[in-house]
C-alpha cells in the first residue's frame, strides 16, 4: 500500500537530484553530504516501495514513518534556504541576511549531516520490521463494508432508487447494440450494488435474456477467476481449465444466446483481456446482451470500453429519502414509524450529518434502533458522531470508504488529505487548492505539461474516484472550478490526516491548533486564539472573511511556512507595511494568495524579501493602485494573477522573470511611458503557458512588438479583454490584425473585441493547434477573418467553442459545422441572429456532440 510519505520521498529526491544535475552552487558547497543524501534517499524509496502496508505493522513502525516524515521536512527547509541564499547572492539583495558564508556552510553543513544520520536511524527502525508478520487492520473492516449486500440476493430495503432503475432499465430495454455496457459509478455506501441487484431480479429485464450471471470481482482478483466464476454460474465444471480453455469453453456456452452479466465492485481491469472477452460474445440482429459494471473510477469504466452516454452515477438521498431510509432501520421495531415527535427532530438532525449516503444511513439508523426508548441517548449520538465515527464503531461505513483511501496512488493521497482542513459543507475554489499542492510540493510538473496543469488532472482523478464532488465544471475539458468533499469522506480523511500528522481534530471534528500540526485552516472557532511560534506549520489558509481585528503579533514565527492565503479579507484596519512586514519574515514562502483583500492599495518593497516566493495571486483586489518594482527580483515566480485590479501599469523588468509560466491582467502600454512594463519584455518569457491581457485607451503597439507572442512557444492559452477601450478601440484593433500568434497556442479567449471581423491571424491556417475558442461580448458579424483565399478551404481543429453576447453575430449552423467538422461542444448565449442552431440562442445552453447527434444540457 503506497503511503504519503512515498510521494513526499519521491519529491525531495527530485529536488535534490536536480540541484545536483545542474550543478547548483548550494550543491557543490555540500557536494559529499548531498551525494550521501542522494544515495540514502534512492535506497529509502525502494525499501518502502518493497516493504507492503508497513505503517500496519505495529506502533514503532508507525513512528518511524511519522519521524521519516519530519526529516524530508527538515531537509526540505534546508534545500529551501540554499536556494534562497542563491537568489540572495546572484541578484545582490539590499536585504540584510543573517546568511553570511562561513556561518551559513558550518550551521547547514551541520544540519545535512544530522539529517543523513536521522535517514540511517530511521533505515535501520523500519528494516528491523520488513520480514516481520503483520495484520492489515481493514482486512477484518472490509466484510463490513458489504455487510448489507455481499452477493447477488435481493435487496430488500431500497429507498429513493426508482429514477436510477427507470433510467437503467431503459437503456437495457429499448438497445439495439448486440453488446451493452452499462456502468454505475459511485463512492463507497452509495448503493452501486443495491441499483444492479435490483437491476439483476427484475422480471421485465431477464426476460429479454437466456442466461444471467453475476460475478463479484473485488480488489484482490485475477482473470482467470473472474471467468472460472461465471462458467460455474453457468452450470460448468472447468477445474484445471486454462486461460485460452476458458475462453473457449465460455465462447462455447455462449453460442447463440443472450446473457446479462453483472461485474459488481470492479477495481481494474486488464482491457487487452476484457477486450477479448467482450468479442466472444455472440452478435445476431435484434438480440443483445449485457454487461453492468459497478466501480468506485470512473477511469476503470472508460477504459473498460463504456461510453460515457452509458455511466450512470447514482446521487446522493434527498432529505425524505434519507429520513424514510433512516426510519426503516431505527425504527425497526416499529414497522418503520417514528413513535416521538423528539425523536425524529433529533433523527433528522442525525440523518444530516450522513449526507444523503444510504450506507451510513442504514449504520446509524441500526446502531440507534435498540436505544428507542432513550432520547438521551440519541442526542449523544448526534453530539458525538465525529468520535462515533473515528473510533470504529460506524465501522461499515468507514471500512468502506478506507478502500477507496487505500487504492489511491501516494501523490493522490496527499492531495485529498489536504481536504481535511476546510470545515463541513465548505466550497473549495479549485485554482487555490492546486496553488497549494504546488507551493508546497505536492506535486511536480511532469513532460511538457506544467506543475498546475498536473494538478487539475490530479483533481479530476480524485473527482473520477468518487472521493472529491465538483460543484462548478466546464463539459468541453472538465476542467474544475470549485469544488467539495462529502462529510464522511471528510470524517475518513480527517482521521487519516490526524494519524499521519498533517493535522488535529477535536471531539467535533473541528480542527485544533496543535503543535505538530502541519496544515492549518484559520476558522472563526481560532479567533483571538495566538499561533505563537510554530515552526511545523506549512500551509495557513484564513477561512474568515473579516481579519480586522486579528493581532498580527499572534501569528508569531512560521519558520516553515509554504502557503500563506487570506484571501478575500478585509484589512482596511490594518497597516499594509506592518503586514507586509511579517509577510517578508516568512522567508520560505512560495505561495501568497491576496485575492479579493479589501483595503490592500499596494505591494510595498518588502516584497523582495520574499526569494522563495513561486505564486502570488492579487487577484480583485479592487483597492490595489501600485506594486512596487521591487517585484521584478522575484526569479522564481511561476505565476503572478493579477486579474481585475484597478492599476495603471505594471513595474518594468518583469521580462527577466524567466520562469514565469503564467501571467494574468497584463496591461498593455505604450512604449512612451518608461517606467511600464512593455508588451516587448514578454518575448523573453519562455516558460510562458498562460497569458491573460489587457488593453485600454493607453495601449500601442509598436513595430518591433508585432512578434513578440510568436516567440512564445509554449504559449497554450491566450486571454485578450479589450474592455478598457473606450476611445482608440479601432486604431487599437488594427494593430491586432498585424500580431503573429502564439505558435502552439491550444486556447483562445476574446472578450470585449468590439470588431465586426476577427483578427486576421485568427484563422486556420494560422492556428493550426487551436482547440477551444470563446468570444464573448463584441461586435462580431462573421466567425471569418476579412480577407481569406476562397480558393483554399481550411477546416478548423476546433473541438470546443462557446459564443456568448455576440447581438450582431450572423452565422449559419450548416456552414459552421462545414468549417468545424470535429467540434465536439458548443455554449452559446444572447447570439439572437444565428440561424439553424439546434438550441435556443437567446438564452444560454450548452450543446455536446455524443454518437453523431448534439444533445443540449
Amino acid at each position: 500500500m503506497a503511503q504519503p510519505v512515498d510521494a513526499m520521498l519521491q519529491n525531495l529526491l527530485q529536488l535534490v537530484y536536480t540541484a545536483v544535475k545542474n550543478e547548483a552552487q548550494f550543491a557543490l558547497d555540500f557536494k559529499v553530504e548531498f551525494d550521501k543524501m542522494k544515495s540514502r534517499l534512492d535506497l529509502m524509496i525502494a525499501f518502502m516501495i518493497d516493504t507492503e502496508n508497513l505503517k500496519n505493522k505495529n506502533e514503532v513502525a508507525k513512528a518511524a514513518i511519522i519521524k521519516l516524515r519530519g526529516m524530508i521536512y527538515d531537509a526540505d527547509n534546508v534545500l529551501t534556504d540554499c536556494i534562497v541564499r542563491d537568489e540572495y547572492k546572484k541578484y545582490r539583495s539590499c536585504f540584510h541576511s543573517s546568511l553570511s558564508d562561513p556561518l551559513f556552510l558550518y550551521k547547514t553543513g551541520k544540519k545535512l549531516k544530522d539529517i543523513n544520520a536521522r535517514i540511517e536511524q530511521i533505515e535501520k527502525s523500519l528494516g528491523s520490521f520488513q520480514g516481520a508478520p503483520h495484520r492489515n487492520i481493514h482486512t477484518e473492516d472490509s466484510s463490513h463494508a458489504r455487510g448489507f449486500m455481499s452477493q447477488d440476493s435481493y435487496p430488500s430495503e431500497t429507498v429513493g432508487l426508482e429514477a436510477d432503475l427507470k433510467k437503467i432499465k431503459g437503456w437495457i430495454l429499448d438497445t439495439q447494440e448486440t453488446l451493452l455496457e452499462i456502468a454505475i459509478v459511485g463512492m463507497g455506501g452509495l448503493g452501486k450494488t443495491t441499483i444492479a441487484q435490483k437491476i439483476f431480479h427484475d422480471n421485465e429485464v431477464l426476460s429479454r435474456f437466456d442466461k444471467i450471471i453475476w460475478v463479484t470481482v473485488s480488489r484482490a482478483f485475477s482473470e482467470e477467476h473472474v471467468l472460472k466464476c461465471m462458467l460455474e454460474r453457468l452450470g460448468k465444471k472447468v477445474s484445471g481449465f486454462d486461460s485460452s480453455q476458458l475462453l473457449g469453453e465460455f465462447q462455447q456456452v455462449l453460442a447463440d444466446k443472450t446473457c446479462l452479466i453483472v461485474m459488481d465492485d470492479v477495481w481494474e481491469m486488464n482491457v487487452e483481456w476484457w477486450t477479448t472477452l467482450c468479442s466472444i460474445f455472440p452478435k445476431r440482429d435484434g438480440k443483445s446482451s449485457c454487461i453492468i459494471i459497478t466501480t468506485r473510477n470512473e477511469n476503470v469504466a472508460t477504459d473498460m470500453g463504456v461510453e460515457n452516454s452509458r455511466i450512470h452515477k447514482p446521487d446522493f438521498l434527498n432529505d425524505i429519502d434519507s429520513w424514510s431510509l433512516f426510519s426503516k432501520f431505527a425504527f425497526s421495531s416499529n414497522k418503520g414509524i417514528c413513535p416521538n415527535p423528539k425523536f425524529e427532530k433529533i433523527g433528522k438532525d442525525i440523518m444530516k450529518k450522513c449526507g444523503g449516503l444510504p450506507l451510513a444511513i442504514k449504520t446509524i439508523g441500526a446502531l440507534l434502533a435498540p436505544k428507542i426508548e432513550s432520547l438521551a441517548s440519541w442526542t449523544q449520538t448526534w453530539e458525538s458522531f465525529h468520535d462515533l465515527t473515528t473510533e470504529g464503531r460506524n465501522k461499515s461505513v468507514m471500512a468502506s470508504l478506507q478502500l477507496s483511501y487505500d487504492e489511491l496512488p501516494s501523490h493522490l493521497k496527499q492531495c485529498l488529505l489536504s481536504f481535511s482542513i476546510y470545515p463541513e459543507d465548505f466550497e473549495v475554489r479549485t485554482e487555490q487548492l492546486i496553488h497549494w499542492w504546488v507551493a508546497e510540493g505536492l506535486i511536480q510538473g511532469k513532460g511538457s505539461k506544467s506543475a498546475i496543469e498536473m494538478g487539475y488532472e490530479y483533481l479530476l482523478q480524485l473527482v473520477k474516484r468518487c472521493l472529491v464532488e465538483a460543484v462548478q465544471q466546464r463539459r468541453y475539458d472538465l476542467r474544475i472550478y470549485n469544488c467539495k468533499i462529502h462529510d464522511m469522506v471528510r470524517e475518513l480523511i480527517s482521521m487519516n490526516a490526524q494519524e499521519e500528522a498533517f493535522c488535529s481534530f477535536d471531539e467535533k471534528g473541528r480542527q485544533k491548533l496543535k503543535e505538530e500540526c502541519r496544515w492549518l485552516g484559520f476558522s472563526n472557532a481560532m479567533q483571538g486564539k495566538p499561533l505563537g511560534n510554530r515552526p511545523s506549520i506549512r500551509a495557513l489558509m484564513l477561512l474568515v472573511s473579516n481579519i480586522a481585528k486579528l493581532d498580527l503579533r499572534n501569528f508569531g514565527s512560521l519558520t516553515s511556512l509554504r502557503v500563506l492565503d487570506i484571501s478575500n479579507s478585509n484589512l482596511k484596519e490594518i497597516n499594509a507595511e506592518e503586514l507586509f512586514k511579517w509577510i517578508s519574515s516568512l522567508k520560505r514562502l512560495a505561495n501568497l494568495n491576496l485575492a479579493g483583500v479589501r483595503g490592500l492599495e499596494s505591494v510595498p518593497s518588502s516584497i523582495r524579501k520574499l526569494l522563495n516566493l513561486q505564486l502570488l495571486v492579487l487577484t480583485k483586489c479592487a483597492d490595489l493602485k501600485r506594486i512596487h518594482p521591487s517585484i521584478t527580483t522575484l526569479r522564481r515566480l511561476i505565476l503572478l494573477d493579477l486579474r481585475s485590479c484597478p492599476l495603471d501599469n505594471l513595474p518594468r523588468g518583469l521580462g527577466g522573470l524567466s520562469n514565469l509560466q503564467e501571467l494574468s491582467g497584463f496591461v498593455v502600454m505604450s512604449q512612451s511611458k518608461g517606467n511600464c512594463c512593455q508588451l516587448i519584455e514578454l518575448e523573453e518569457l519562455k516558460q510562458m503557458r498562460v497569458l491573460r491581457i489587457n488593453l485600454s485607451d493607453d495601449t500601442e503597439i509598436s513595430e518591433n512588438e508585432l512578434n513578440v507572442l510568436g516567440h512564445l512557444e509554449n504559449l497554450k492559452v491566450l486571454a485578450i479583454d479589450a474592455g478598457n477601450c473606450k476611445r482608440n478601440t479601432s486604431e487599437i484593433l488594427k494593430k491586432m490584425d498585424r500580431l503573429v500568434p502564439p505558435p502552439a497556442l491550444q486556447e483562445l479567449y476574446l472578450r470585449n473585441y468590439h470588431h465586426s471581423t476577427l483578427p486576421l491571424w485568427v484563422c486556420p491556417s494560422r492556428l493550426t493547434r487551436l482547440q477551444y475558442l470563446s468570444i464573448e461580448n463584441g461586435d462580431l458579424i462573421k466567425l471569418t477573418p476579412e480577407v481569406e483565399d476562397d480558393n483554399h478551404h481550411i477546416a478548423w481543429n476546433i473541438e470546443g467553442l462557446c459564443l456568448k453576447f455576440l447581438a450582431r453575430l450572423d452565422v449559419n449552423w450548416t456552414n459552421l459545422q462545414n468549417d468545424m467538422p470535429v467540434l465536439r461542444y458548443m455554449e452559446v448565449s444572447h447570439c439572437y441572429k444565428l440561424k439553424g442552431f439546434p438550441c435556443s440562442v437567446k438564452s444560454q445552453a450548452v450543446l455536446e456532440k455524443k454518437s453523431g447527434s448534439w444533445q443540449k444540457y
